[in-house]
């Protein structure tokens, strides 16, 4: 059975569809089948793979609102073992549809049950609000991980949506557990990148990952080319730490069914 992640901050900006792109490559890299679902209307990570969102015949709107399986919106990547459910702007009314549906905070769960045997990991892209779409995620996903940008404020943001992660374990998944933090967008020059992580770090020592994303012009330029930065620039420092992020996950994940 497949672990599912949702990716989350209600901050935009953090640095969350980098992550889910990035983090989706590099386990896909070390042999793990991956589904990466992009929640997010704007399609970011649908278009970081080279898919159109215009072209789509299926999406993740059609699975939300039981019009197709997953299975018949599911893209392949150049990657053998990582598949996208893609994402286009039809997924900004899904909100709408949904508000009188029964099980409307359940369904991506449940359309996501069907598939979750197939992969190692999947990945849940969401959008940087409170709305259905994410409370989808929340409620679907086995643990949250939250991506952090090393700027003022920060903190603040994190708190926000642990206390979101809060309400989601109260009412609709009591299972959900709190992955950890990533710190993204580190600039080793600056200071306040330095005083950002050591505060992150004082107030979750043991949840925040040793892996750290700095700003890198290779992973920046990666979507516009439609590839992760692992297949655009596999030596650029961004790549590198992605694929560090995913060994330190992957560790974390082997640790805890050991103890189990």
């Amino acid at each position: 059975m497949g672990t599912i992640i949702a990716i989350a901050n209600q901050k935009g900006g953090v640095g969350k569809t980098t992550t889910a792109v990035n983090l989706g490559a590099s386990l896909a890299d070390a042999a793990k089948r991956t589904l990466i679902v992009d929640m997010d209307p704007q399609g970011n990570c649908t278009t970081g793979f080279g898919v159109d969102p215009r072209s789509l015949n299926k999406s993740i709107y059609d699975v939300m609102l039981e019009n197709c399986f997953v299975t018949e919106a599911l893209c392949a990547t150049e990657m053998p073992s990582l598949f996208l459910l893609p994402a286009n702007r039809d997924l900004v009314s899904a909100e709408i549809h949904m508000i009188d549906m029964e099980n409307r905070i359940g369904r991506l769960r449940q359309a996501l049950e069907t598939v979750r045997y197939r992969f190692d990991y999947i990945l849940l892209d969401c959008p940087p609000s409170l709305g259905l779409l994410t409370l989808n995620a929340l409620a679907a996903a086995d643990s949250l991980l939250v991506p952090l940008q090393c700027e003022y404020y920060a903190l603040e943001g994190l708190t926000a949506v642990l206390d979101t992660m809060k309400r989601v374990q109260a009412s609709y998944n009591q299972d959900l557990q709190f992955e950890g933090v990533v710190l993204c967008m580190y600039d080793g020059r600056s200071n306040l990148s330095a005083q950002v992580a050591e505060d992150v770090r004082g107030h979750f020592p043991e949840a925040v990952f040793e892996t750290v994303i700095p700003r890198n012009v290779r992973l920046s330029e990666s979507p516009s080319h439609g590839r992760p930065a692992l297949l655009y620039d596999a030596r650029s420092t961004g790549a590198q730490s992605y694929l560090g992020l995913a060994a330190e996950l992957m560790g974390r994940k082997e640790s805890s069914h050991a103890k189990t």
